[in-house]
């Protein structure tokens, strides 16, 4: 019964978190956290997290898989849960999101540090391998439902 009730949760996080509205508002919270951190900003790296966590529960579900971000979170789940993979790794093409959170931790260190240069090439570093990995990983999902 229990294992029921978690499925079902995850089944309603996972259909809402994938309307494209959660998918690309979450993309720059991680760019405003090593900002706060930057700014010393407390209030506003709490916020930031706040919204990190609450924002798949604020979307409806969409009402098609036409875009390309709700793609990109339903392949993430098909990739961990159907393909049962990881998200990180050394392999293709999990060494992308590796590397994005590689980037995200220099990112938070040079920000720590007060490295504008270094926050920022983190950051971009960490947002485009991320996108780079669900580009891959969409792809590989539309072939899937294309065969």
């Amino acid at each position: 019964m229990v294992a029921n009730g978690v499925k079902q949760f995850e089944d309603w996080f996972w259909q809402r978190h994938s309307n494209p509205k959660s998918g690309w508002t979450r993309v720059p919270s991680g760019a405003v956290i090593i900002y706060a951190i930057y700014r010393r900003n407390w209030r506003l790296l709490g916020a930031a997290l706040v919204w990190t966590a609450i924002n798949p529960f604020l979307f409806s579900p969409p009402e098609t898989e036409d875009a390309w971000m709700t793609r990109a979170v339903l392949a993430e789940r098909w990739w961990v849960r159907e393909e049962t993979n990881r998200t990180v790794g050394l392999g293709y093409p999990n060494v992308w999101n590796t590397a994005a959170a590689l980037g995200f931790v220099y990112a938070l260190y040079a920000a720590w540090r007060r490295s504008p240069k270094g926050a920022t090439l983190g950051v971009v570093t960490s947002v485009g391998l991320k996108l780079w990995w669900l580009r891959v990983l969409v792809k590989d999902y539309d072939q899937r439902t294309e065969e």
